[in-house]
């Protein structure tokens, strides 16, 4: 896909994840998410790269699961296990992968948290983010993720960190979307070398 549907767009949850099962439908196996995400964790830098190793889904959390309502029984089962959302065996290559190619210095891996958007968030919910566990925090991914699990595909997902999130009151920064979008264009070719010398790999 070039883009995807965002939630904060206004597009409901199924039309979000509706692509996903189109892939499933035509016989894709592995799905790989990227996103653009600010930095929770204090050991990031902006530019860094993270491997998804787990999220949590705020939307989720507040009803807003692609999986609810009556099951398809052709993509998967009513209660799909999430505990292994993100394959392992692809972050194990992913890491082999970004030492050959010199990417390891900036390669983090880190929880990946889902709120709606599209505000970016308050001082107060950065700190409760940080306390839950989240390495990372952007409006995507997710929804897409739980649905490529419930149809039984691979999912392997990166978070570039555009930005490093507002965290102390005395702080004069703000984040904004032009700051994501300049980082962004800075680190488009690792991303993109990091993403098809895996995927040659798989």
């Amino acid at each position: 896909m070039q883009g995807r549907f965002h939630f904060y767009e206004g597009y409901n949850i199924a039309t979000v994840t509706y692509p996903v099962r189109v892939f499933f439908l035509l016989g894709i196996e592995t799905l790989i998410v990227t996103n653009a995400a600010g930095g929770l964790n204090t050991k990031f830098k902006v530019g860094d790269i993270m491997l998804i190793k787990d999220h949590i889904n705020m939307p989720g959390f507040a009803g807003q699961n692609p999986l609810c309502g009556r099951n398809e029984e052709r993509f998967g089962v009513r209660f799909p296990c999430m505990s292994d959302a993100y394959d392992r065996d692809f972050a194990r290559m992913a890491k082999e992968t970004a030492q050959e190619l010199g990417c390891d210095s900036f390669l983090q891996e880190g929880v990946y948290c889902m709120l709606a958007g599209p505000s970016f968030e308050t001082i107060a919910e950065c700190k409760v983010l940080r306390t839950l566990g989240a390495d990372a925090v952007g409006m995507s991914t997710v929804p897409e993720v739980v649905v490529a699990r419930h149809c039984g595909m691979r999912v392997f997902g990166l978070s570039l960190i555009t930005n490093k999130v507002v965290a102390d009151y005395k702080s004069t920064e703000k984040a904004n979307h032009e700051e994501v979008l300049e980082t962004t264009r800075m680190r488009t070719e690792d991303l993109q070398n990091l993403v098809s010398n895996l995927v040659a790999k798989m």
